[in-house]
């Protein structure tokens, strides 16, 4: 899943990437809300995790911005936590809200929640014949057995089951499991997808659509 956190706190910025990457998302970062709009307007995120307080252009104006082409959802961060600062932050058009200082647990449990609210909406477990991907608590199996996944090959089954039978091609696994800096020239997708495949074992899972891309057995 690909993430862009806003946040011009460069420490925070990178500490709370870091942590969101081990979680399996794909995150790119952008220091103002002039770079974050940009961003938005050539990146479909599934999630934009927003600083409120942003320099350039104001955290506020961006999650209008963004309200208002309805492509994006939005967590907001700031260290505002009266209840008039919430409200007018969701009034805004804030999918989230979350105060400073946060339990990053907290943080990737809502990431999450949001995610789900895409269209069509995502189950909280995905499944597909005797696979099971529970992507807030981490843990995929196959079986009753337990798969011991890195984070690219646990975000390309993620998309793989949850596109429910659909093809899902290499470039689009690229852009939503891959943050920015990925070489669109890549083999990462075909060797993660090899990976993938030996450790779910048999019978196949995974097909390979030649010239369109990828899809889960039902």
């Amino acid at each position: 899943m690909r993430v862009l956190l806003v946040e011009d706190e460069q420490p925070l910025a990178r500490y709370v990437a870091a942590g969101l990457r081990r979680h399996g998302f794909a995150v790119d970062l952008a220091g103002d809300g002039a770079s974050a709009l940009e961003k938005c307007a050539h990146t479909p995120y599934d999630v934009v995790v927003l600083d409120r307080d942003l320099p350039v252009v104001h955290g506020d104006t961006v999650c209008r911005r963004l309200a208002g082409d309805g492509g994006h959802r939005v967590l907001m961060l700031t260290a505002a936590d009266s209840v008039e600062d919430r409200v007018g932050g969701l009034a805004m058009g804030a999918d989230d809200y979350l105060s400073k200082p946060f339990a990053f647990s907290e943080l990737v449990a809502r990431v999450w929640a949001l995610s789900r609210r895409s269209v069509p909406a995502r189950p909280p477990v995905l499944r597909a014949a005797d696979v099971v991907l529970d992507p807030a608590r981490r843990l995929a199996e196959r079986g009753g057995r337990a798969l011991h996944l890195t984070p690219k090959e646990f975000g390309v089954l993620h998309e793989l089951l949850a596109a429910r039978g659909a093809v899902v091609s290499a470039e689009t696994l690229l852009e939503k499991v891959w943050d920015e800096h990925a070489d669109p020239f890549t083999n990462a997708v075909r060797i993660t997808v090899g990976t993938l495949r030996r450790k779910l074992g048999d019978p196949t899972l995974i097909d390979t659509v030649t010239g369109a891309g990828y899809r889960v057995r039902s």
